[in-house]
């Protein structure tokens, strides 16, 4: 006999999925994981570059040496370069290669392990040290005869350079130096330094014209001096003046970021609903063109501003991971209308840890709807382009923008032919043999600092976690 279907077996309404053959299914514009908030385009003001260049005029600057020396390593062994010592003030635009050579060679080097004094404060300045890896802290006196620590000393860094200055007793350290984490440091002592100095004439005469070189008359940021006059009585005769120019300044050209777009002319014609297929495609590789720019006016070596802050405007962290005392430190680098700080979201959220452990939680400011978080009033903003490095650190910059507050600018350059958006253009470039649709899409970009204030950076943010509670 044969088993007759149950009633609850029986479908009573057509099936789901037969029914979507007949339906039209509802779709999302393609996504792209790549795209982010682009927070430094959104920020920067646009100046027009007309031409394809933008030149920063500033006033006569005179450069002190007071760069980073660079080190070669071999095996567990360091050597400064040779011409890395033109770094070190009274070595300044010497250029003899084989002293420098010799003397590059009379450098020792010593390993120090972490609260180790290097140089103790009231001790003769007996040495120059180069600092090759590794943070060290500048401690002295402090106001009310306690200790303070006056600075950070770290990778390239250097001091003690003044006993490379002949016929001048260097006196004593008014410092002590300690190490905060082990450090190697590469060390000249005066007695070998002068047994170099008297087998070269060359180095010799330059180090005596260094010493009786006349004293440039320079205000705190080494411009050139204004004479002016205040405060008098009578009719005293007033001081001439004149502003001096820097005689080459800087020019910055535009950049580009561009790429060959190709759509086969089937899929425009025929796979065109409900989306332009064109119309995706480009704004796809627009997204992915602007990421690229952002990314540039960050890393590029020529432009980019974590490669165009001035040594001076350089700090490292106190300890590691970014404190409170070190966002502050940061904002008196960059204290006149600071606009905004930039970090990757993991230094974000380490510096959120460090608040958190001391009980702050700092406000959140609205930037356009978008609650964002802000140290003293200045907003905080996430950029995944600030790269970090394979030992967990970043850096956190600080700036101040715009033309009329001398702060740093984006570069671009509007009214392209074929403009698609401003400084983004997209030019058809014809149809070839295989029926492929092609269009390039170019961007032009770049970014000025027009003055070194503008731009600060902490350097060497730790952002790994320090272990559980």
């Amino acid at each position: 006999m044969t088993e007759q279907p149950q009633a609850s077996d029986q479908r009573l309404s057509l099936d789901t999925s037969a029914a979507r053959n007949l339906a039209t299914t509802t779709k999302s514009v393609p996504q792209m994981q790549g795209i982010t908030s682009r927070w430094l385009l959104k920020l920067l003001p646009w100046v027009q570059a007309s031409g394809g260049a933008y030149r920063v005029n500033r006033r006569l600057t005179y450069t002190l040496g007071d760069g980073r020396v660079t080190f070669v390593t071999t095996g567990a062994d360091v050597r400064v370069i040779p011409r890395e010592l033109g770094e070190l003030p009274p070595l300044r635009g010497y250029d003899d290669e084989p002293a420098l050579d010799a003397l590059a060679g009379r450098f020792t080097q010593h390993e120090y392990e972490p609260g180790s004094v290097i140089v103790e404060q009231g001790t003769p300045v007996d040495q120059v040290v180069l600092v090759v890896h590794g943070k060290l802290s500048r401690v002295g006196a402090g106001e009310y005869g306690t200790e303070a620590v006056h600075g950070t000393l770290a990778d390239g860094d250097f001091f003690g350079e003044q006993v490379l200055v002949p016929g001048d007793e260097p006196g004593e350290w008014d410092y002590t130096v300690k190490a905060v984490t082990s450090a190697t440091v590469l060390t000249l002592s005066r007695a070998s330094f002068q047994e170099a100095l008297g087998q070269t004439d060359t180095l010799q005469a330059h180090l005596a014209e260094f010493r009786s070189g006349p004293e440039r008359a320079t205000n705190p940021h080494g411009e050139a001096a204004i004479e002016l006059a205040s405060g008098h009585e009578g009719e005293p005769v007033l001081p001439g003046t004149f502003v001096d120019y820097e005689g080459s300044p800087r020019e910055y050209e535009l950049s580009v970021a561009q790429t060959v777009l190709r759509v086969h002319s089937r899929v425009a014609d025929l796979y065109n609903e409900p989306m332009d297929q064109i119309e995706q495609q480009l704004r796809l590789t627009i997204e992915a063109l602007r990421e690229r720019q952002e990314s540039e006016l960050l890393n590029n070596r020529d432009f980019g501003l974590l490669h165009n802050a001035d040594l001076s405007q350089r700090i490292h962290t106190r300890s590691g991971p970014p404190t409170p005392d070190d966002m502050d430190e940061l904002l008196s680098l960059v204290w006149k209308d600071p606009a905004f700080f930039l970090a990757h979201p993991k230094a974000i959220a380490a510096f959120g840890r460090e608040c958190n452990a001391r009980g702050l939680y700092p406000e959140s400011v609205d930037i356009g709807g978008n609650k964002v978080p802000a140290w003293r009033g200045v907003p905080i903003f996430p950029s995944s382009k600030i790269p970090v490095s394979k030992t967990k650190t970043s850096s956190i910059l600080l700036m101040r923008t715009g033309e009329v507050s001398q702060g740093v600018i984006g570069l671009h350059q509007t009214g392209l032919p074929d403009e698609y958006q401003p400084g983004l253009s997209v030019r058809f470039m014809g149809i070839d043999e295989k029926a492929l649709i092609s269009y390039l899409v170019s961007a032009y970009y770049s970014a000025a600092v027009l003055v070194p204030d503008a731009l600060g950076m902490l350097e060497s943010v730790e952002i790994a976690h320090g272990g559980a509670a």
